[in-house]
Parts: structure tokens; C-alpha cells; sequence
């Protein structure tokens, strides 16, 4: 997946119910380079053998990986370059397996104009399902005075 940014949106332009989504087919590859920069190393993501024997029955995506999806979302789409994370919340509702390709998508729930905030819903499914869901709050670029 390549994604390109949008262009600068400011925290002027932004409004509630706007939302942006992406999509990833999670590959082993995905998978081992995450495992080695995160330095998690789990065998329920990275080895086919103990994950078979596991309530999941496969290899299964990091959580995490998934959820980045979001961060990719927001720093590149809503609202996009500039953005700076604040927080976030994360329930983990399915796991996700080498081969499902991951649907993020952000809603805008509120923009605070005054403490340059914006609150988003989050969610990331696969085949329509939820496999995560939370909230995030972000602070936008302001358009210079």
C-alpha cells in the first residue's frame, strides 16, 4: 500500500461527520518487519506451527499494526500532514490474519476550535466486521496568522 498524503487541511476547514478510510492486505512480510522494529515477537504472529495450536487456529496480525492503520489515516487524510496525536483508545473486537485486508476509517465526532482539538471515532473491520474499534483526539494544524 502506498499513500500519499492529502494536502494540509486546518483546524478551520474541519467539521464533525466528515470521514476518511483506507485499506491493507496484511502480508507475512507485513508482519516480520513489524515484529522487528516493535521488537514483539510473539510466536501467536510469527510462527504457523504454535499459532495452529491457539483459540485463533492461524498466525494472527500484532494489534498494533492494525491500529496503525489509524495513525496512517490520520497524519496523511484526516486531518492530515501536521496533525500531532494526543490519545487514543483501542478495543481489540477480532483478530486479523495474514491475508485479510483491514478497512480504517475515522469520523470526526467533535472540533473544539478554541483548545484546537478534534475527536474522532475509529474503527478498522475486515469483510464489514469490526476488528478494533476506539476513539482518538488530535490536535490540527492552524493556518498561519
Amino acid at each position: 500500500m502506498s499513500v500519499t498524503p492529502s494536502a494540509p487541511r486546518y483546524l478551520d476547514e474541519i467539521a464533525a461527520g466528515e470521514t476518511a478510510s483506507i485499506s491493507k492486505t496484511f502480508t507475512d512480510a507485513d508482519v516480520r518487519a513489524f515484529a522487528d522494529v516493535s521488537t514483539d515477537t510473539n510466536p501467536v504472529h510469527l510462527d504457523a506451527d504454535y499459532a495452529a495450536s491457539t483459540q485463533f487456529g492461524a498466525r494472527i496480525v500484532h494489534g498494533m499494526l492494525t491500529a496503525s492503520l489509524i495513525s496512517a489515516l490520520l497524519g496523511n487524510h484526516l486531518p492530515g500532514p501536521g496533525t500531532v496525536y494526543l490519545g487514543q483508545s483501542l478495543r481489540f473486537r477480532r483478530p486479523v490474519k495474514l491475508g485479510d485486508t483491514v478497512t480504517a476509517s475515522v469520523t470526526v465526532k467533535s472540533v473544539d476550535r478554541e483548545k484546537n482539538r478534534i475527536e474522532l471515532d475509529c474503527v478498522c473491520s475486515v469483510g464489514g466486521k469490526p476488528v478494533l474499534q476506539g476513539d482518538a483526539l488530535v490536535m490540527a494544524p492552524v493556518r498561519p496568522a
